[in-house]
């Protein structure tokens, strides 16, 4: 193959793997990043010497990056030190106790038996072969395939496989298919939160997303060093084969010559001739002209109400006491439909809100140790909130509401954070929004909302020719494997392309 240069827009996941992938094929690559260092969404704060992951705090589908490598001529386990998960998560309730679910199936029927009684470990068990069956299903002939449809679907999965997607009920919210399997309120709480890994409600999203609970039984793995590790791993392996990355740099345009991507123009006026752009930025960036009026047909606008979660975080340096904190935490709320009718319907912070923690020194089982009385540790608080940042920037005094409400639902949980403005960084969707245009801070591209969803995503090739989409707001969707996907499936439809 000739010595084709391809410009890269955005070193998140999407990008750093297209540039992987691309290098170690021959290709000249150039990386394009508006940021000071790759990662994308995979950020970190700095708080002190404190690096506290930001961003994706968990690792999940890992032969997704093995053979990534693999394909560079590189092993994985050369770059980054994993170490698996034994407890997924520790779940709590204000009025409900407490339950932790286990990389091993068994274990966690077992507390689910204690917690709530054997009929609901039953119905867990049949819910791990449902969620195990609906991802086969969807695995080779959706997640896998550059650009699904019902028909490619169907040519794909066969007449059992077919069946198999109608089994999981693709029709059905999430949460009206998990009152097949549950009785308990509570987990029908807990395994319905798999819809916000989408950005999503679980009132709202289909029933498929239970998938999302597979995939973390397949295995939840820690980075040593922070999440942000694998970004610069990423980085790393492409320099190895050549590629270039230049950081602070903003693509003002994509250059277009007889119909088709042939360079980009920066901020500064600099112009990067290149055989083919690929963009790993939102969509709604794209469609929104904020990369030149010439490729804005390229995808439909994300509307509004369209848009999925934002969220409002706080990364900080704290001590904690009163409650036993796993490195994944989640304290749920005691309304949670009227959470998801705040942020969706009434476009509000939510008033009573589901909060997440990850607790960034602890290990991987329940025998991590707690730090000691008085030491400060690494903590990533998050709650969900409407991707709104653009039309309503929430003010300091609403903020302000929303952190007396979250750190409020820890006391009444058991858990008391101390921590001081000077070690905590506070993001809001229109925080969010101003990192990532066009999205009004939603993390995830487009809700998962209704069976046709997961199809309005856009896939890599578009219909400019030789300008391609990757990234968690196109196909195959959000997360870290499904962005790496996303920069793999880019790469293919862009180098069929380069030799028709």
């Amino acid at each position: 193959m000739p010595r084709y240069h391809v410009a890269v827009i955005g070193g998140g996941v999407a990008g750093l793997v297209s540039a992987v992938l691309l290098s170690a094929r021959g290709l000249q690559v150039t990386v394009l990043e508006k940021g000071p260092a790759p990662g994308g969404k995979m950020r970190q704060i700095a708080i002190g010497d404190a690096r506290i992951d930001s961003g994706p705090t968990v690792f999940t589908m890992l032969p997704v990056l093995e053979q990534i490598f693999a394909e560079a001529g590189a092993s994985l386990g050369d770059h980054l030190t994993l170490e698996r998960a034994e407890i997924l998560a520790r779940h709590a309730w204000v009025e409900g106790g407490r339950l932790d679910l286990f990389a091993d199936i068994d274990r966690s029927a077992d507390a689910i038996a204690a917690f709530a009684g054997p009929a609901e470990a039953d119905g867990y068990r049949r819910f791990c072969r449902d969620a195990a069956r609906t991802f086969r299903t969807l695995d080779r002939p959706f997640m896998r395939a550059p650009s699904p449809g019902m028909r490619t679907m169907a040519t794909t999965a066969g007449p059992f496989g077919m069946l198999n997607l109608l089994r999981a009920r693709p029709f059905a919210t999430l949460w009206n298919a998990l009152g097949d399997h549950f009785r308990d309120p509570r987990l029908r709480q807990l395994f319905g939160r798999y819809s916000t890994y989408c950005g999503s409600s679980p009132f709202q999203a289909t029933a498929i997303l239970m998938l999302v609970a597979h995939v973390e039984q397949e295995g939840v793995w820690l980075v040593q060093g922070g999440m942000h590790k694998v970004a610069q791993a990423l980085e790393g392996l492409a320099r190895s084969h050549g590629a270039a990355f230049r950081y602070g740099t903003e693509v003002r345009q994509v250059l277009l010559r007889d119909g088709r991507a042939c360079g980009v123009e920066l901020a500064d006026g600099e112009r990067l001739d290149a055989d083919a752009v690929i963009c790993n930025g939102d969509v709604g960036a794209v469609a929104d002209g904020l990369l030149g009026s010439g490729v804005a047909p390229a995808v439909a606008p994300v509307a509004r109400e369209q848009r999925s979660l934002s969220a409002v975080t706080w990364s900080m340096l704290a001590e904690t006491s009163g409650f036993p904190l796993l490195r994944h935490t989640v304290f749920f709320s005691d309304d949670y439909a009227g959470e998801f009718d705040d942020i969706f319907v009434r476009r509000r912070l939510p008033r009573v809100p589901t909060v997440y923690i990850c607790a960034q020194d602890r290990g991987a089982g329940l025998d991590a140790a707690a730090p000691p009385p008085g030491t400060r540790e690494r903590l990533l608080c998050l709650v969900n909130a409407p991707p709104d940042g653009d039309a309503n920037p929430f003010d300091a005094a609403e903020i302000e509401r929303c952190t007396e409400r979250t750190f409020g639902l820890l006391e009444r949980c058991g858990l008391t954070v101390t921590r001081t403005g000077s070690d905590t960084v506070v993001t809001t969707p229109a925080d969010f929004g101003r990192m990532f245009p066009a999205t009004g801070g939603a993390l995830y591209g487009r809700a998962s909302h209704g069976w046709k969803a997961s199809f309005q995503r856009p896939p890599g090739r578009t219909r400019i020719p030789r300008f391609y989409l990757a990234g968690g707001s196109a196909h195959p969707g959000p997360g870290v494997p499904m962005a790496a996907l996303s920069g793999r499936m880019a790469v293919e439809s862009l180098l069929r392309d380069l030799r028709a």
